[in-house]
C-alpha cells in the first residue's frame, strides 16, 4: 500500500495550491487530485450538502487506491473532516485558516481573515478563533465571488481586483498586519493582493503547513513510497479541464501530469 497515491480533493481547482506544496516537499509520492468544480463553491452550500459531497469525493479517491486523503478545502475541512475520520479507516489531513501564526506574530494585534461563508460560519473555525480573539482584533470578510472567478481562470481579471479592494478596505482600516487566507483558492490571488496591501502586511496561507503535516502522517503510519518507482500525478475534474491545465502548467514547467474528466 505504501506505493499507492496520496489523494486530495477540493471544491474545484483551488486545492492545487496545496497539492503544489505537497509535491514540492514529497516529490517521490504519487498523487490523485479531485476537483469537484461542478459543485463549487462549497462555501454557500448547507452543512449537510458539504458533508455529502465530501463523503462522495472520499469514496471515489479510496476506490482509486488512495492511502491517505488530504481535504484540500477549508470549507470541507471545517464542516466535514471529523465525520470523514469516523466513517473511513484511512488517515485524513485537513486545511484550516492559519489563525495561530498570525495571532502570535501580529505586532498591531489586528489581523484579517478572508474566507468563504461556509468556513467562517463553521463550528471548527469558531472554536479555533476563540483561543485568540481575546488578545487580538479579528476582521472577518467573506470573499464572495472570488472562487467562481478563479474557477473560470479569471485570476488577472479586473473584477477580481475590484472585489479584493472592496474586501481589504475594512481590514486596512483596522490596521491589520497579517492577512490570513482561509480558502485554498485564494493563494492564486497573492500577486494581486500584494499590489493592494501595504508592504508591512504579511499574507499567510496553509499550504506549507499542510505539506509538512502530510509528511509527518506518512512517517507515523510508515506509508512512504518506494523511491525506485516512477511517480504518477493524476488530476480529475468534472468540468472543463482548461483552468486546471492553466494553473498547473503555469508553475510546474510542464512536468508530466495526467488531467482527465470524470
Amino acid at each position: 500500500m505504501n506505493n499507492n497515491p496520496i489523494g486530495l480533493f477540493d471544491s474545484g481547482v483551488g486545492g492545487t495550491s496545496i497539492w503544489k506544496e505537497i509535491h514540492h516537499l514529497l516529490p517521490n509520492e504519487s498523487t490523485i487530485y479531485l476537483a469537484d468544480s461542478i459543485n463549487a463553491p462549497y462555501g454557500y452550500k448547507t452543512v449537510d450538502e458539504i458533508i455529502s459531497l465530501s463523503i462522495k469525493n472520499t469514496e471515489l479517491l479510496l476506490k482509486m487506491g488512495s492511502k491517505l486523503i488530504v481535504v484540500a478545502c477549508n470549507t470541507a475541512t471545517t464542516n466535514a473532516i471529523e465525520i470523514l475520520r469516523e466513517k473511513f479507516n484511512v488517515p485524513f489531513i485537513g486545511i484550516e485558516p492559519a489563525i495561530k501564526p498570525a495571532a502570535l506574530k501580529s505586532a498591531s494585534k489586528s489581523i484579517g481573515i478572508l474566507a468563504t461563508k461556509g468556513t467562517l460560519n463553521s463550528i471548527l473555525f469558531s472554536e479555533s478563533l476563540d483561543e485568540y480573539k481575546e488578545h487580538i482584533k479579528v476582521t472577518e470578510i467573506i470573499g464572495e465571488g472570488l472562487v467562481s472567478l478563479i474557477e473560470m481562470g479569471k485570476i488577472d481579471d479586473s473584477e477580481i481586483n475590484i472585489l479584493l479592494n472592496k474586501y481589504l478596505q475594512p481590514m486596512l482600516k483596522k490596521d491589520i498586519d497579517y492577512l490570513v487566507l482561509g480558502c485554498s483558492h485564494y493563494p492564486y490571488l497573492i500577486p494581486q493582493l500584494k499590489k493592494i496591501l501595504p508592504k508591512q502586511v504579511k499574507i499567510i496561507d496553509s499550504g506549507i503547513a499542510v505539506a509538512k503535516q502530510t509528511k509527518n502522517v506518512l512517517i507515523q503510519n510508515n506509508l512512504f513510497a518506494n523511491t525506485d518507482l516512477q511517480t504518477t500525478l493524476c488530476f480529475y475534474t468534472n468540468t472543463n479541464t482548461s483552468t486546471l491545465e492553466f494553473l498547473l502548467n503555469e508553475s510546474l514547467n510542464k512536468i508530466s501530469i495526467n488531467i482527465k474528466a470524470f
